[in-house]
């Protein structure tokens, strides 16, 4: 490695942070949703002020924002990154404590006596042989999603103050809250980061640069019945349970999570409740095509007038909110930070991952905000889980990544 930061350096901080319980709440209404979030977001704050970093900054809704200055008149781009504080609601991030299993040799990870992370289920495992590989012990998540781009973050710019031949411009950080509930930046000061263009340091296999993601979409499907007593309902009952289900079966039955792949987009059904008077269905909508996002969407309404044309009564109303945008529309007029990046992915040794985010990431709200930003690979798999693990050479390299672009960033 041209810049090696060291393993116990990483593991200290991801270590620390990880112990610091941050779980988003995506049912408070509050900003941050969790309090707690606000005890790793001060924790950072002392350290980004240890690190040298000038302008350090906690608002009141959590974000934690600092600057590096530049160390040379040379023309640099002004360049930053980002990570966020908060963990996933989907497994407990209460009490994590972090395991290291020293030079891995292959197998399953037994965690507890109840939860081992088997090879055969997991087979990038195999990938990770002879690495120093960090878990929890099984009861909770582990947190390196997004804790070990913290980490990698912050043990870059500490690489930097020890190393001050490194020639480099100006270099923002920020740390925010709530990105698992998809309201991390909802309010991002977007003069506090004035950058040419950034990183969300938030992605999984090191090596891996993600510049496309979902165009995404909510859907609540609003059922009406009309409901009489079952002894007398003939021709006048309309059970909006079964009005519901109709909906759901006039919709692609391939377009579905568990059929869909790679840039092939889905409706997703993850919420029903109701009953014979009023039901309601709750959807996702996801597509990388922006066309075929719009169809899904357009296909919502037609089956809505289709049904309440069949039963002359408005029975069905459809309401769809779009949620965040495919960030490749913007950059792909503006490839300079990819380019950047994929240069300092491969100066790094690492394998090169371009793949499409099935899912969403900060970025894209960033990059429809103003600021190009798209996402590196932090060195972890099995996110939001208790199968969650990275490994400190992963961690290593995507650190030397980062290095790598401070370096590059040069006009």
């Amino acid at each position: 490695m041209k810049y090696r930061i060291e393993k116990e350096t990483l593991f200290k901080r991801l270590e620390k942070y990880v112990s610091i319980e941050t779980t988003s709440d995506p049912n408070s209404n509050l900003h941050p949703s969790s309090e707690k979030e606000f005890d790793l977001i001060y924790d950072l704050e002392k350290e980004m002020k240890k690190l040298n970093l000038k302008d350090v900054y906690v608002s009141k809704y959590a974000y934690v924002y600092g600057h590096l200055e530049k160390n040379t008149d040379k023309p640099f781009n002004t360049i930053g990154f980002i990570s966020h504080v908060d963990t996933s609601p989907d497994a407990s991030g209460k009490n994590v404590k972090a395991v290291l299993h020293r030079n891995y040799q292959g197998g399953d990870i037994k965690l507890n006596d109840d939860v081992i992370t088997k090879e055969s289920e997991f087979p990038f495992l195999k990938l990770l042989k002879g690495r120093d590989i960090v878990t929890s012990d099984g009861t909770t998540l582990l947190g390196a999603d997004d804790k070990a781009g913290i980490a990698e973050i912050l043990s870059v710019i500490e690489y930097l103050n020890k190393h001050p031949e490194i020639e480099h411009g100006d270099i923002y950080v920020a740390f925010t809250p709530d990105e698992e509930i998809g309201e991390g930046t909802m309010f991002f000061e977007m003069d506090k980061f004035p950058c040419d263009f950034a990183y969300t340091v938030d992605g999984s296999i090191e090596g891996e640069i993600a510049y496309e993601n979902f165009n995404a979409a909510s859907a609540v499907v609003n059922v009406k019945g009309v409901n009489i007593h079952p002894g007398s309902a003939k021709d006048h009952m309309i059970n909006s349970i079964l009005v519901a289900y109709e909906f759901n079966s006039m919709l692609d039955p391939d377009m579905v999570p568990a059929k869909t792949e790679g840039r092939e987009g889905f409706n997703h059904l993850n919420n029903m409740e109701g009953n014979v008077e009023e039901t309601k269905l709750y959807y996702i909508i996801r597509n990388h095509d922006k066309n075929k996002f719009n169809a899904q969407k357009q296909a919502f309404i037609d089956i809505q007038n289709a049904i309440n044309k069949k039963y002359n009564k408005n029975l069905v109303e459809v309401t769809i909110k779009d949620s965040y945008y495919n960030m490749f529309d913007i950059i792909k007029d503006h490839m300079e930070s990819v380019d950047i990046a994929k240069i300092a992915i491969k100066d790094a040794g690492a394998n090169l991952y371009v793949e499409p985010i099935r899912g969403g990431t900060d970025g894209a709200t960033l990059t429809y905000k103003g600021l190009i930003c798209p996402n590196l690979g932090t060195g972890g798999f099995n996110f939001h889980g208790k199968h969650e693990l990275i490994s400190l050479e992963g961690m290593q390299i995507a650190s030397e990544i980062i290095l790598n672009i401070i370096n590059l960033s040069k006009k």
